[in-house]
């Protein structure tokens, strides 16, 4: 239903729509990378309206501070008590517009936000709202007036996805609907936070065997040692493939994860993560190529525990 209602916005995405929406369900963050143009905040834009929850936007430029993303404590003229003041991460869903644009300050000031789900200012903790996405977008190929992201907050974003070029069929639909009005303005929430929380506890649920486990560890293990990469996936990015594998599972009508939906979401999950050697530059180009190269290489688990008829047992 809610990949349904995103698609009357964005055409022709149904790879990177379902993988914005794992992300939800796996309780995580998205970066999304392309040039302008192409419907990054649209289909930000679309996720948060599709849900009825608390939708906030900043748009990053170097002079904002960090207290406009986290906020501030400021002392009552009336009362003379220290009263805080919400920032812009107090929501569900906070689109953080070009995050490279913002100063490498503001940048971090969403480390513990996205990482803890709190912010601590002063001494004092606060919790932010259940639940907390953070859907960032970037521009990969202007470099004037940006500040390129830190590998420790990227590796805070369970994937990164890229939005690319509609055919020509498919850009015909997007001036047709975009004729009178902006599509994000016609859809409707049609999924509430409570359901966002219960399909969260569901895919938490959902069963993965060990040797499917031992198969995600394989591939994470493959960016280690490989001299094409000179910093592979950390122990974090086992956990978001696996998180990942479970909320496309889910959305797939399973309750057990398969090899298949590890594969399916890989890519989004780990290319961000890996710092290529010159080598590896030299012969793959980009981290996408050389994760298709992994999943080629590394064996694909088979037989009856690969499909989920133990890992609930």
């Amino acid at each position: 239903m809610l990949i349904e209602n995103i698609e009357k916005v964005i055409v022709g995405k149904h790879e990177t729509i379902f993988a914005v929406t794992a992300a939800l369900l796996a309780g995580g963050h998205v970066l999304i990378e392309d040039v302008p143009g192409v419907g990054k905040t649209q289909l930000a834009s679309a996720m948060a309206k599709s849900v009825n929850g608390i939708f906030n936007r900043i748009q990053l430029t170097p002079d904002i501070m960090p207290s406009d993303v986290v906020g501030f404590t400021m002392i009552n003229s009336a009362t003379h008590e220290t009263e805080y003041r919400k920032g812009a991460a107090f929501c569900n869903f906070l689109l953080a517009d070009e995050i490279n644009r913002a100063s490498p300050k503001a940048q971090s000031a969403l480390l513990e936000a996205m990482e803890e789900r709190q912010i601590s200012i002063d001494g004092n903790t606060h919790a932010l709202p259940v639940p907390f996405m953070v859907m960032a977008t970037q521009n990969p190929v202007e470099t004037y007036g940006t500040y390129h992201l830190p590998e420790a907050q990227m590796d805070r974003f369970i994937m990164k996805v890229s939005m690319g070029y509609p055919t020509a069929d498919e850009e015909l639909l997007v001036l047709s609907r975009t004729e009178n009005t902006n599509p994000v303005k016609e859809i409707s929430d049609v999924i509430s936070i409570d359901d966002v929380k219960d399909m969260q506890e569901e895919v938490k649920a959902v069963r993965c065997t060990d040797s499917v486990k031992a198969y995600i560890i394989a591939l994470c293990n493959e960016t280690r040692d490989s001299d094409c990469i000179r910093l592979g996936a950390s122990p974090r990015g086992s956990i978001a493939l696996f998180k990942a594998a479970k909320a496309a599972a889910y959305i797939n009508g399973r309750d057990y994860v398969l090899p298949e939906d590890v594969k399916e979401l890989a890519v989004s999950v780990l290319s961000h993560r890996l710092m290529l050697s010159p080598k590896g530059k030299a012969e793959f180009g980009t981290a996408e190529n050389i994760v298709q190269a992994i999943l080629g290489k590394v064996p694909v688990p088979e037989g009856p525990d690969a499909k989920g008829n133990n890992g609930g047992k």
